[in-house]
């Protein structure tokens, strides 16, 4: 009997107990990461992820092969250099119809 007492005071045990513990954590960590699906799209060869679209802290991650990129939103509105490409039309039953801008001044000027 005397040696239960000596065993219920030993502090070697709390500790083996403390390391089944963080086992179970580290396992369920494991598990957790394993399941996560952006580990899954990354896998893929082109992948774009966008996390707050529209908002003024939007960021986009473009992987391309092994490459990938990360663009952030700096609040402000794009611009950039262009020319009016054409002219988009809504009509009646809701299509949408693009008309070219070269188009409709060669039609405007072969009109007489």
């Amino acid at each position: 009997m005397k040696f239960l007492d000596d065993e219920a005071d030993d502090p070697i045990l709390s500790v083996v107990n403390l390391i089944d513990v963080f086992l179970v954590v580290i396992a369920a960590l494991l598990i957790t990461v394993a399941k996560n699906p952006i580990l899954k799209m990354m896998q893929a060869d082109n992948v774009t992820i966008v996390t707050d679209a529209g908002q003024a802290n939007m960021e986009m991650l473009v992987k391309q092969g092994e490459k990938i990129e990360r663009f952030r939103a700096n609040g402000q509105s794009g611009q950039g250099e262009g020319t009016k490409a054409g002219v988009a039309w809504r009509m009646k039953d809701g299509s949408v119809v693009y008309v070219p801008e070269a188009a409709t001044t060669k039609a405007t000027a072969s009109k007489p």
